[in-house]
């Protein structure tokens, strides 16, 4: 680790103490005040405790020296390994040079038992990367004072931190922004790092390169910064590896684990109320799908009257979920699109709603605008996210064109947009992934309150992906499995077999729809593409499932198991054409549209009201001539629309069921 310079405090608390000689009959309890703080910087976060009576002398940094023994020594360290640290030993330079002063001696083990031994200072100060960490003990209830116990990686355990002022629930609340932790099943004072969300979301829009193993173990913090699949190969690895009563459970168990390590997300199928088990059905001949041109600005103008009304808003839905749109046109359809604009409105009465949104956009930018520093000081979550924000504007869509570059004024909107949607929404506030929804958008709007409002849209469609349950995430996996079992049981079983069926590597994709698995350019066009809601609810889960279709072959002959599949997924980033796979989810869902035999559950996942048994000629479609081209619409029997609700969002109207298939 190199020694980082001076970071972002976004954790401070006096009043911490240590008890000298704890758990010591021998030894009068000696009472350490000192001040616990937790630090942001570059990708790491410290937690570092220094005593509040005295100016640092970083030779008083506690260092753990170890070798293959598990057994560690507390000492002080060496004189010759801090001279550039006494230099400025009031600074937090001195304290980050520290870090790399650790080294490492054997000790004589005693009964087996790692010993804390402290150098006779009765100050003492440490710091650690909370990369490092693998649990925290805490108290029972109504025992004395609130205390912390970190332990480390290696077993190397931190001296208890008292909080006389009762304050460590603050302490628990900010780490958890970075890692989750979770109950241990043998003892609940015991807190258990599971990996932190932050790096969970930045692991899944992250660059698409696949690490090894060997990097995540060595450098777990830095190596699964990068992507998802890190993630559950760290998960898996490490919880298999980390306590010993797991490393006899068998594979099969080991999916259990990586559900676990993100809240909400697990999967408990007996749980899930309403069931449907049925025989497997031929969905008959899958039809061939040929997608058209984008609509041109021709064929837009052509369908508008004189006072800017659509005349065919269901046509032009057509045409844009057959094509997509030229670019030129996105900044007006993508307004109709997300319901910012009414489809039957005017051109007066579309300048009329811009000009209340700009007003209503400004006064709540205003609202964050206008907080002081003071006021932001006692304001945690306004702190927090703001963090979270700059940390992520900063790495968002760098490479395009738009957006590189230093003082970039098209960050500092992202900034600003997302800053004021924390006012809109504040109880969601900023989530990581949720800028990579608004980089597009912003854009393709070029204006900061357009790209507001078409975000706020958008996020009202995702918004259940980034709650804290992770419902609408859950929701989808179990929906996606339901679909791919009708289209192939065999395949599904296959999955299952190597620990896959919840489908957890499908978790980027529906996250941020695919924003990481596409090219900037197709995923304007896929986006707009799903908006049109055509043809059926939850089309992007058939996307998803015509993906997998393309890969069974591989996956199946290739005999990949849990991690293969984990980096095969993860390695089609950027390698999908857009317009291939927008054919065969068409294609698909032509398929289960015109099957007689649909079972209920799937046809309320895909908003169908029944299936073709009972309504086969129903809705058949119009030609359509576009620039003298003629194309045909599919035939689709009745689908049961979104409700629109009061804010001019779209809300499901059933609550769907999953399906378990058997053959």
């Amino acid at each position: 680790m190199a020694a980082p310079g001076s970071g972002k405090v976004v954790y401070e608390q006096e009043g911490v103490f240590i008890h000298s000689s704890s758990g010591n009959s021998d030894d009068q309890d000696c009472l350490l005040s000192g001040i616990l703080r937790v630090i942001e910087k570059d990708t790491e976060v410290i937690v570092d405790w220094r005593p509040l009576d005295d100016l640092l002398d970083s030779s008083n940094i506690l260092y753990a020296r170890k070798d293959s023994s598990s057994v560690v020594e507390w000492a002080q360290t060496p004189k010759e390994k801090t001279l550039r640290g006494t230099e400025h030993p009031n600074s937090y330079e001195a304290e980050w040079d520290m870090v790399n002063t650790v080294s490492f001696k054997k000790k004589p083990q005693s009964n087996g038992d790692a010993a804390v031994h402290t150098n006779g200072e009765n100050k003492w100060s440490f710091l650690f990367s909370l990369a490092d960490l693998k649990s925290i003990k805490q108290n029972k209830e109504g025992m004395g004072w609130s205390y912390l116990v970190f332990c480390l990686k290696d077993d190397v355990v931190l001296p208890a931190l008292h909080f006389h002022h009762g304050d460590s629930a603050l302490l628990i609340h900010s780490l958890r922004k970075y890692v989750v932790l979770c109950e241990s099943p043998q003892d609940k004072r015991i807190l258990v790092n599971c990996q932190s969300i932050s790096q969970s979301f930045e692991n899944l829009l992250d660059e698409p390169a696949y690490g090894l193993l060997e990097k995540l173990k060595t450098d777990p913090y830095t190596a699964t910064m990068g992507r998802f699949s890190k993630v559950t190969n760290y998960i898996y690895d490490s919880l298999r590896g980390s306590d010993p009563a797991t490393q006899q459970r068998p594979p099969s168990e080991m999916a259990d684990f990586f559900s676990d390590a993100i809240p909400g997300l697990k999967i408990n199928q007996q749980e899930e109320p309403g069931f449907e088990v049925i025989t497997r059905i031929d969905l008959g001949k899958r039809p061939e799908v040929n997608r058209r041109q984008p609509v041109s600005v021709e064929e837009w103008t052509k369908n508008m009257d004189s006072e800017g009304r659509i005349l065919n808003a269901d046509s032009m839905k057509q045409m844009i979920f057959r094509g997509g749109l030229c670019h030129a046109l996105r900044k007006e359809v993508w307004k109709f699109l997300l319901g910012y604009y009414p489809w039957h409105s005017t051109r007066e009465e579309r300048t009329n709603i811009q000009k209340r949104k700009i007003d209503e956009y400004f006064r709540m930018k205003l609202q964050w605008k206008s907080v002081s520093e003071e006021q932001e000081k006692r304001n945690y979550r306004l702190r927090d996210y703001r963090s979270l924000i700059e940390k992520d504007v900063n790495r968002t869509d760098r490479t395009n064109k738009f957006y590189e570059g230093q003082d970039n004024p098209g960050l500092i909107l992202l900034h600003d947009i997302l800053m004021t949607y924390c006012m809109y929404d504040f109880d969601l506030g900023y989530v990581q992934g949720m800028s990579d929804l608004l980089s597009p958008i912003l854009y393709v709007m070029e204006n900061e309150v357009d790209a507001f409002w078409c975000f706020a849209l958008y996020m009202d469609q995702m918004h259940q992906n980034f709650e804290e349950q992770m419902q609408g995430m859950k929701t989808q996996l179990i929906h996606l499995s339901t679909l791919l079992r009708l289209l192939d049981s065999g395949f599904c079983s296959y999955l299952e077999s190597q620990d896959s069926g919840y489908l957890y590597f499908c978790f980027r994709w529906l996250l941020i729809r695919f924003k990481r698995e596409f090219s900037f350019q197709d995923i304007l066009r896929l986006w707009e593409v799903m908006w049109t809601d055509l043809p059926c609810q939850n089309f992007h889960l058939l996307i998803c499932c015509a993906i997998l279709e393309s890969e069974k072959k591989q996956i199946m002959e290739k005999h990949y198991g849990f991690n293969e599949i984990l980096k095969h997924i993860n390695e089609l980033s950027m390698k999908m054409d857009v317009e291939d796979v927008l054919c065969k989810a068409e294609a698909v869902s032509m398929q289960m549209i015109n099957c007689k035999e649909l079972p209920q559950a799937v046809c309320e996942i895909l908003g169908l009201e029944n299936s073709a048994a009972t309504t086969p000629d129903s809705d058949t479609g119009e030609d359509e001539t576009a620039g003298g081209i003629s194309h045909s619409a599919p035939a689709y029997p009745n689908i049961s629309k979104p409700v629109a609700a009061a804010n001019g969002t779209s809300e499901s109207i059933e609550q769907v069921t999953p399906t378990m298939l058997t053959d």
